[in-house]
């Protein structure tokens, strides 16, 4: 956690605050957490306050997430999944309350959206198969025992034993099915911030004297809306939208050694044959006819308080590397 919130996909301007707090605290948070998700879940099965206490404790995990980095519309959906733990009788309070603060034109559908009575618990007990629970309990048991083979196949980073051995089946069926993922925020969390950076060369410049020089007076660098860029911006929110070229760019900076993928590429071809086509991804006007263009690698870090508050940068960067130079097609040699 004393990594997290620099190293986020799409930090928001709350995360500088949230880094900078005491060591201490990241590694209660790092505790909280797995307490959070490995101890809690299970007191959704429990009485209705425990329930409100987990629909709580969710809705203010996501609400942490939500307010220092961008994942789209990640958070409100898991939130919202919260919904699922109140009664009935709790629903209709919270709409009460609610419709307090709604127009008087909508309050009439609101509530008779709210205005719902379930069945008495005991016709549900009456109309309910002996046979359910016991399915139930047996897929519960399945899912955990493949949750918990897979978890140790992924993270054990050894030869598959005899008890791996014995639960192949089950692996083969979840790669056809797709019955568990592994899929959270992060796999890991990453400890340093690699983002590429575009940059164009004016038409009339030398294409490959410029690469050779590395003059970097003669390039032009340009900034997408919601990556860090300009280390004297500050991140902003931009959740539940999700910029994906901004998001995937990220995914690209932890790799930028490897070959290109095809969305980068892409992307390059454009800014040098078709610019208006992808000029709303960028801040600055792209140039009409470049003559080439170039990727900058910069490692990101958040500035002290002290540096933010004497210079006005919330972030700091070093330049990492630099890609070959693309020359466009019509480029001056």
């Amino acid at each position: 956690m004393t990594y997290y919130y620099e190293t986020a996909p799409l930090p928001t301007w709350l995360a500088f605050t949230a880094h900078h707090l005491p060591v201490w605290w990241h590694h209660f948070e790092s505790r909280a957490t797995l307490v959070l998700e490995l101890v809690v879940p299970f007191l959704i099965f429990g009485p209705r306050r425990a329930r409100l206490f987990v629909a709580f404790t969710f809705s203010f995990f996501q609400i942490c997430n939500a307010a220092t980095a961008n994942y789209g519309f990640f958070c409100y959906l898991a939130a919202a999944l919260n919904v699922f733990l109140l009664d009935d009788v709790d629903v209709e309070r919270a709409g009460a309350r609610a419709a307090k603060y709604v127009p008087s034109a909508l309050r009439p559908g609101m509530e008779r959206l709210l205005s719902f009575r379930a069945r008495p618990a005991s016709a549900l007990t009456e109309e309910r198969p002996r046979w359910k629970p016991v399915v139930w309990l047996g897929g519960a048991a399945a899912a955990l025992f493949v949750l918990v083979s897979l978890t140790d196949a992924l993270f054990a980073f050894t030869e598959p034993g005899r008890a791996l051995t014995l639960v192949a089946p089950l692996f083969e069926l979840n790669q056809r099915f797709r019955l568990v993922n592994s899929y959270h925020l992060f796999a890991s969390i990453t400890r340093e911030r690699i983002e590429p950076e575009l940059q164009t060369l004016a038409q009339g410049d030398n294409a490959e004297s410029a690469g050779a020089a590395d003059d970097d007076r003669r390039w032009t660098p340009h900034y997408l809306w919601h990556k860090p860029g300009d280390p004297r911006r500050p991140p902003d929110f931009v959740a539940p939208h999700q910029p994906r070229v901004d998001f995937q760019l990220w995914f690209y900076g932890l790799a930028f050694g490897r070959r290109e993928p095809t969305y980068v590429t892409t992307l390059v071809e454009r800014m040098c044959e078709d610019p208006a086509a992808v000029q709303p991804l960028f801040r600055e006007p792209l140039p009409s006819h470049a003559a080439a263009v170039r990727i900058v690698y910069w490692r990101y870090v958040f500035t002290s308080r002290a540096e933010r508050r004497a210079t006005g940068a919330w972030w700091s960067r070093a330049r990492v590397a630099t890609s070959r130079v693309i020359v466009c097609s019509g480029g001056a040699q």
